[in-house]
């Protein structure tokens, strides 16, 4: 599993020069039915853990922490209209944001599969 993972039940797929932020099935599950997604701009800019955006559920609302800091790429579109990706495909289709990392460092900061899992007690 090449996903890195951060205690606030987000995933980061990293590539050369952007990284792709989803939320993990442990927090989609958790959450239940997703209805509406609320994502930030493109070149806003975030620093790690500060929140860019909202995911509304049956269960509840809650804030999305960033797991990086860096300046948004792109959002996923498609959650506008199709909300239910995080809850279908929460590793593929449903993700959230691409971000211009600003400190490669903070990826030493989030977690591997084994430790995720550990976290979660899954």
């Amino acid at each position: 599993d090449s996903l890195l993972y951060s205690e606030e039940h987000l995933w980061a797929a990293w590539t050369d020069d952007a990284v792709t932020i989803g939320l993990t099935d442990y927090a989609q599950h958790e959450l239940g039915d997703t209805i509406f997604v609320e994502l930030p701009a493109l070149d806003e800019s975030f620093a790690r853990l500060d929140v860019f955006g909202t995911i509304e559920a049956v269960k509840q609302v809650a804030e999305l922490f960033s797991p990086i800091g860096g300046v948004v790429l792109a959002t996923n579109p498609r959650l506008a209209k199709e909300p239910e990706l995080v809850n279908s495909d929460p590793y593929g289709e449903g993700w959230l944001v691409r971000l211009r990392p600003k400190s490669i460092a903070e990826r030493d900061e989030l977690l591997g599969t084994a430790e995720y899992r550990e976290h979660t007690g899954d």
